[in-house]
């Protein structure tokens, strides 16, 4: 019987729980009603992403099992408690299932939240977060606070000072603490120091999650008013790229944030969908309270009357409740007033602070529920009356059997009795009153500007930079002669400096964002180079961005940071025209070059035309932020057009220029067979440009034909060839064959200098695993 009535009470209990109509969400008339179910699926990625089709798709794995619940009754019933208390802290779950799953198979889940060190704490961050956190910590999380100080650097809080955000961290750490916050299962975690420690994990990861989104999907991420009038930075848009990462950071189970977060964390799961992450972070998303003044949807640290602060006495306290809107039924619109309200409405539809309707909006009612009764077994006392369900108290007051002042005096009891250990704890422990002093001080005074960059290069070197080109396939006898032709054309004591972007490619998208081929089509690029150019190459300095980055990864991209919060995203965009411009990772690209600019800290640039504005767009911020540094000369070399034909939907690119992998047995002669060659035509002529370029390697194009069609002849001068060829002197019958001969040997000597050691026949080896794996896919 006892066995029976446990699994009545479970099958209840998940009933209750899967509906989204238990504990969590039942409301009693004219309560909230619920627009988000408990167990909705996941949305589909907006932007590029493509929507997940129902049913079942052709060659799919099955979906997972659900896992049964525990056989034991017992077990079985507080496996169901725990799945309550945990879906209790959320106004929404995404999802269910995920989360149900996790409980069953990782008792001992990681949860996490991050929070800005911005000032000072109100109510919500701070008791409203510990019974949050000692709700998930009790059914077996680990709870990860993660100080995002960079993140409050990116919003310029504290005036942008890193050390004193960090002393509000510390602030914040000690009020929770005091507010009750069982931390036996609770760490946290500075992002300053994590990410330094570990940039190599962490800044290919945010990378990665940037090629993968469009800005629109992005911006969906950012606040409303700033998307409405235009003015996002291109700091807003690193922002929810590295709250998602930190999500994989962590290997957070459970991301434990307000509403007001849902989009950033649901990027978390559209990125699994994206890249094959089968376990997607489950999203719990708490309620955000309302602000104390009538049509307040959060409370606001700029506004003090909106919100009850940690640290507030109990004077503040009954002044602000006794004070706050309160009304016990809707308001009554005019006409305007409601037209004005449904757009209102509208908006905040397309970007909800709350998941749960609510007519009321009564502040007071809120506090109720989610400060003094949402911990387990919390009563209040109101008008003669002890409440065990906030559910009771919403109805007592809107049935008028409560009143106003009752209502709000019991209130104002009831918080001061929370806020005392916290009022305590800061009056009598010195160095959290220490800690409370100095935070206060901190809003009186301004920051001083500052410029923090990593340093690589000085005025000293001269250095004279030359991007390597950006490759996403096949590394071209093109990509070779252009970056060698840009080198060569150093001023006379200049340091040529070829600067490779490798993580810029990741943001790019380049080999799917995979770091191993993208350095490995760098590293079979400079054994070219080093094979027909190796006196160029050996008066050059190679320096990677990504293990530069790493020699002082905190100044470089606090400077990434910094260039972002001064330009509006509009300003970044106009740098580049569509379709390059519409990705995310394409706005991280730009403020690395400028941070990598200042790096550098050249005197000359040598760089193709398209780049042209990038270059001189960083050389700008350097002369108004950092104007110590030299300026830079900007000079262009257009590419070096070698292409054999012009491809097509049955030509593949690869098929109309020379790779420096192809064979030179057989490809040399294959693909110059085919290539486009008219008699006198020298615009359009791919044999020619090859020829011209390899005579100036130093090549002799020997032509062997008749006597009566001219005799044999040699050409040591591309121009003298050109004239020929346009006077049709020369037969593209005849030009080829020796043209091919050129090439061969070219292709030997790379091939014999990629053999030369284990590293350059690695980069060749994953090169060519990269290719094939990319011609698979767009097959």
């Amino acid at each position: 019987m006892a066995a029976d009535n446990a699994l009545a009470k479970l099958d209840a209990l998940l009933s209750e729980v899967s509906s989204g109509v238990g504990g969590v969400a039942a409301q009693l008339a004219p309560a909230p009603v619920a627009i988000s179910v408990a167990n909705a699926g996941v949305r589909p990625a907006s932007g590029t992403a493509k929507p997940v089709p129902s049913g079942k798709a052709k060659g799919a794995p099955p979906p997972p099992p659900e896992p049964a619940a525990p056989e034991d009754p017992v077990a079985a019933v507080e496996f169901a408690r725990k799945l309550e208390l945990a879906l209790s802290v959320g106004e929404e779950c995404q999802t269910v299932d995920d989360l149900r799953n996790l409980l069953a198979k990782k008792p001992n889940f990681t949860c996490y939240d991050g929070f800005e060190p911005s000032g000072r704490m109100h109510i919500a961050q701070g008791l409203f977060k510990a019974i949050n956190v000692n709700k998930l910590t009790s059914v077996g999380g680990t709870f990860v606070f993660w100080v995002a100080d960079w993140f409050a650097l990116m919003n310029d809080k504290m005036g942008g000072d890193l050390f004193k955000i960090q002393t509000v961290g510390k602030y914040l750490i000690e009020v929770w603490k005091a507010a009750g916050m069982d931390m036996s299962r609770v760490k946290f975690l500075w992002c300053a120091d994590e990410i330094t420690f570990k940039a190599a994990t962490y800044w290919p990861k945010m990378l990665d999650i940037a090629r993968c989104f469009d800005l629109d999907r992005i911006k969906k991420c950012c606040m409303i008013m700033a998307r409405a009038e235009g003015k996002l930075t291109g700091a807003q848009i690193l922002y929810p790229l590295m709250q998602c990462t930190d999500i994989f950071f962590l290997r957070a189970d459970v991301c434990q944030l307000g509403v007001d977060q849902r989009k950033v964390n649901m990027l978390a799961r559209d990125y699994c969908g994206k890249v094959g992450i089968k376990l997607k972070p489950v999203i719990l998303s708490h309620h955000m309270l309302y602000g104390l003044k009538a049509g307040q949807q959060k409370m606001s640290k700029s506004d003090a009357d909106s919100a009850i602060f940690m640290e507030d006495s109990a004077a503040d306290v009954e002044r602000k409740l006794m004070q706050a809107h309160c009304p016990r039924e809707p308001p009554v619109m005019t006409a305007e007033e409601a037209a004005a309200a449904a757009i209102a409405a509208a908006a905040a539809e397309a970007d909800p602070m709350h998941l749960v309707k609510d007519a009321l909006q009564n502040p007071c009612l809120d506090y109720v529920k989610h400060i003094i009764m949402s911990r387990p077994g919390a009563t209040f006392s109101a008008g003669g009356r002890t409440f065990t369900d906030a559910a009771d108290v919403r109805s007592a007051f809107v049935a008028g059997d409560l009143s106003e002042q009752q209502l709000k005096r019991a209130l104002v009891e009831a918080v001061n009795e929370v806020l005392q250990p916290v009022r305590d704890h800061f009056e009598h422990d010195p160095a959290a009153r220490e800690l409370l002093a100095q935070v206060r001080e901190f809003s009186k005074e301004p920051a001083p500007p500052s410029l923090r960059r990593l340093e690589l290069l000085g005025a000293a070197d001269k250095a004279c930079i030359v991007c390597a080109p950006v490759i996403t396939g096949h590394v071209t006898l093109s990509a070779v002669f252009s970056t060698a032709r840009r080198l060569q054309a150093a001023p006379a004591g200049c340091l040529p400096v070829l600067w490779v972007r490798d993580w810029s490619a990741i943001a790019l998208g380049c080999y799917d964002g995979q770091p191993k081929p993208i350095s490995a089509s760098i590293g079979v690029l400079l054994g070219a180079l080093e094979a027909l150019f190796p006196q160029l190459m050996a008066r050059t300095r190679v320096l990677w961005q990504s293990e530069a980055i790493l020699r002082d990864p905190s100044n470089y991209w606090i400077s990434v940071i910094d260039v972002g919060r001064r330009f509006s995203l509009k300003e970044l965009v106009a740098l580049e025209p569509p379709p390059a411009n519409d990705q995310a990772g394409y706005v991280v690209k730009v403020l690395m070059h400028v941070a990598d600019m200042l790096a550098l800290s050249p005197t000359h640039v040598v760089c193709d035309p398209a780049e042209r504005a990038l270059f001189e767009f960083a050389d700008a911020y350097r002369a108004q932020h950092a104007a110590a540094l030299p300026a830079t000369r900007v000079e262009t070399i257009a590419a070096c057009t070698l292409q054999l034909r012009e491809p097509s939907l049955s030509v593949a690119e690869a098929e109309c220029e020379y790779s420096v992998l192809d064979s030179a047995a057989n490809d040399a002669g294959a693909k110059m067979k085919k290539a486009f060659c008219a008699l006198g035509d020298a615009e359009r002529n791919g044999p020619l440009r090859v020829a011209q370029e390899l005579i100036r390697l130093g090549g002799k194009l020997a032509l062997k034909r008749k006597l009566e069609d001219g005799g044999d002849v040699e050409y040591t001068d591309p121009a003298l060839l050109e004239v020929d060829f346009r006077a049709s002197k020369v037969h593209p019958g005849d030009l080829k064959p020796p043209v091919v001969a050129l090439v061969s040997a070219a292709l030997n000597a790379i091939q014999a200098k990629l053999k030369e050691t284990p590293e350059a026949k690695k980069a060749e080896g994953d090169l060519r695993t990269a290719l094939k794996a990319l011609a698979k896919v767009k097959k």
